[in-house]
């Protein structure tokens, strides 16, 4: 059984790779005859979406904390889940480039690929973070520090996502500004604690 220690100091460093390699889609080019600043305007696109997929990825990784200190044991299948959510997560930075494309300089049926691509990342973050949350509750409930009831209810809580998620991508398919908006709004819900547990079944083990 891994410990916890090298679980969380690897998935630590995936999830930096996957922030840092947002920004290196940032750049600016100055066609002649424009200014710097009109160069800046046009890649708006480039900078909402490196802001919206930093405060993703942000939140990933302290609620990827958080759900960890509820964690009891290490084994296979929890390894394998964090694997399947680390996978997704490091699609964030391509997909991220994909739609900033389209948005500055592609047709709406590429916008409209793009941010379907893009919510593709979205769900399927929240379906492997739901995943991850509801095989850690299992071990809670077989060990008897959290309740049927007290689990299901934590699981409803974290999970809304896997229905937000997707149906905030058919949104990309009219609007992908709103759609971004509301991927922000999201990120704002899950930077609060949505696991539903207290700091009395904090008890983890190494």
């Amino acid at each position: 059984m891994m410990s916890k220690a090298r679980f969380e100091a690897f998935s630590d460093g995936v999830l930096a790779v996957a922030i840092t390699l947002l920004v290196l889609d940032l750049h600016v080019d100055i066609s002649p005859g424009h200014s710097l600043a009109e160069a800046l305007a046009n890649q708006w696109p480039s900078f909402v979406a490196y802001a919206l997929s930093f405060l993703v990825i942000g939140v990933i990784w302290v609620n990827h904390h958080s759900v960890l200190r509820f964690a009891m044991v290490v084994d296979r299948v929890l390894l394998f889940e964090n694997l399947f959510l680390l996978m997704v997560v490091t699609t964030i930075p391509f997909t991220t480039a994909t739609l900033a494309a389209a948005l500055a300089h592609g047709t709406g049926e590429d916008i409209r690929i793009g941010a379907l691509l893009y919510g593709a990342s979205m769900t399927g973050m929240a379906v492997a973070f739901t995943l991850l949350f509801a095989r850690i509750s299992a071990t809670r409930l077989a060990a008897g520090t959290i309740t049927r009831s007290q689990r299901r209810s934590a699981v409803l809580r974290f999970g809304a996502g896997t229905i937000l998620y997707p149906l905030t991508a058919v949104i990309g398919i009219w609007s992908a500004p709103i759609m971004l908006a509301a991927y922000g709004a999201l990120s704002i819900y899950y930077l609060f604690n949505q696991t539903g547990y207290s700091e009395s079944v904090n008890e983890t083990v190494s």
